[in-house]
């Protein structure tokens, strides 16, 4: 079994942390504030040209719903309810997803579980890019559109790597989502529809915010495979910068990991980290040694859940 933490230490020597882990009851809020942004971005854009439809999708859209699968993955981790009520944050988890345009969230839940418990796990961390990526894309330009082409590479990878039975879950999903899309079509037409795709599309592949799937667990500095970033793009992420504070305390929300570092900063403040995501990037498509293969991959065994 792959373990990745040091939650034990940190508890040890400060137990006040503990405190932090719960529901976010402010979560719930936010997210329905995005959506709600989102309903109103669809009105508005329904009779626009359709070179400002796609504009606005990369400018302001596509960051609300990448900022939305964010709160996805937080709510994956039953912080929008709690652990109590498992169930309210699945459905949760679909209407943040409907502005998406595309089922994304039961799914999401049923692999990341495996992200956490295997990280770098070969064929269980789907996150880990296939062979076929990381001898492919291995120039500047082809790596630049293998992150143009990351939100392809996501949906497809985990079929290929490790695919699971779909979920009861997974199906409500997709038909709570695509009669959101229909009745949306219906009512304003094809242009709303486009503007919410789109900007997923743009926003979750080469963009500013993506940085975060690069700075996460790309290998940067020799033998560290979890970073941190501490910058200002965490408040559209719900705190995704905090990534080494998140895989030590998954259970504690985003909102609160700021704290986790406050708390236990001499753990935190002597690791690698960045200082920009759009550096990262940079980084990432120009350096000869960076790319799709710079992650640590490891054979894992399977826990036994029973």
């Amino acid at each position: 079994m792959c373990l990745y933490t040091h939650s034990c230490l940190y508890r040890a020597k400060y137990p006040e942390i503990k405190t932090l882990m719960g529901p976010d009851h402010q979560l719930k809020w936010i997210v329905l504030g995005m959506v709600f942004a989102q309903l109103v971005a669809c009105h508005l854009v329904r009779e626009l040209p359709w070179k400002w439809v796609l504009f606005w999708a990369y400018a302001f859209g596509g960051c609300v719903n990448h900022s939305l699968t964010l709160a996805i993955h937080d709510i994956s981790h039953n912080v929008a309810f709690g652990n109590r009520q498992a169930k309210w944050n699945r459905w949760f988890a679909v209407l943040a997803n409907l502005p998406i345009g595309m089922p994304y969230s039961a799914s999401f839940k049923k692999y990341h579980i495996d992200h956490h418990r295997y990280l770098g796990g070969d064929t269980l961390d789907v996150d880990i890019p296939t062979d076929f990526e990381g001898w492919f894309f291995c120039t500047p330009f082809r790596k630049f559109l293998w992150l143009v082409l990351q939100p392809l590479f996501y949906t497809l990878r985990p079929l290929y790597v490790n695919p699971k039975p779909i979920s009861r879950m997974e199906v409500c999903n997709a038909a709570v989502q695509f009669s959101a899309d229909f009745a949306l079509y219906y009512t304003w037409g094809l242009k709303p529809i486009v503007y919410l795709l789109s900007g997923s599309v743009f926003c979750l592949g080469f963009h500013p915010i993506s940085g975060h799937f690069i700075a996460e667990h790309y290998m940067f500095s020799r033998g560290y495979e979890t970073y941190s970033y501490y910058g200002p793009l965490n408040f559209l992420t719900f705190n995704v910068g905090y990534h080494t504070e998140h895989h030590d305390f998954p259970s504690i929300p985003g909102s609160k990991l700021p704290m986790v570092t406050q708390m236990a900063s001499e753990f935190y403040d002597r690791l690698p980290q960045h200082q920009s995501w759009t550096h990262v990037l940079w980084d990432f498509i120009f350096e000869e040694e960076l790319g799709p293969y710079s992650r640590i991959k490891r054979k894992c065994l399977l826990v036994n859940k029973s």
